[in-house]
């Protein structure tokens, strides 16, 4: 709950720190300029608010790693939905609107995830999981769209240490294999997911890992 919060924060401080100018840089997802990652956001936040008063009443049916799938291949944006986003981006018009939007949607998910009981059942994507899990998942999705927002945007704050590190683990997890110690957690999860390139070194240090990478979230 409380690294939910940190990473969740920590994101939000880094959209609002960012300069108007900056939103029509690219950001690290494929695609899509920094305003339309913060759109994507603004969704994220929505979804947040949507399944913490979900209830299910069956037993879990994923936890904090199974939640996620893993899928054949890296986004292109051309799924309809990938697609839709910068057309609700350019919508907004002023970045100011999106950061408005988001520092109003993403701070009541904050405090609705604050107030959840993480026992608590709750239903999203036809899954059902604890909200301690569920919020556990989304410091993945927080920390990986942070290095997202700023991958073009050198003097941006990282996400915290923290994160990073709860981050790479849970990835580790989810491909079911440590990646190698020379790692750094952010470099970790930029070549884990693929939104880095591994140089020469790195794929030698990865061994048998190297080919079943990326681990492309879902």
């Amino acid at each position: 709950m409380d690294l939910f919060a940190r990473s969740w924060t920590a994101l939000r401080t880094a959209v609002a720190e960012t300069p108007d100018e900056d939103f029509d840089r690219p950001s690290g997802c494929a695609g899509w300029l920094v305003r339309d990652l913060v759109c994507h956001l603004v969704i994220d936040a929505q979804d947040v608010l949507i399944t913490l008063v979900t209830p299910a009443d069956g037993e879990p049916t994923v936890d904090a790693v199974t939640y996620w799938d893993l899928l054949a291949g890296l986004p292109t944006g051309e799924d309809p939905l990938d697609a839709l986003i910068p057309r609700l981006a350019a919508a907004y018009g002023e970045p100011r609107w999106l950061k408005f939007h988001l520092d109003d949607v993403g701070g009541a998910a904050g405090r609705a995830a604050a107030l959840a009981d993480p026992a608590a059942r709750v239903s999203t994507q036809d899954k059902v999981l604890t909200v301690g899990d569920y919020l556990s998942a989304y410091v993945l999705e927080w920390t990986l769209h942070h290095l997202d927002l700023i991958a073009h945007l050198p003097s941006a704050a990282e996400p915290p240490a923290e994160s990073l590190a709860a981050a790479r683990a849970s990835l580790e997890k989810i491909g079911g294999t440590p990646f190698p110690a020379s790692f750094s957690d952010r470099e970790a999860l930029l070549v884990g997911t693929g939104r880095r390139t591994p140089t020469e070194a790195e794929r030698a240090a990865l061994g048998d890992l190297a080919a079943r990478l990326p681990l492309v979230l879902g």
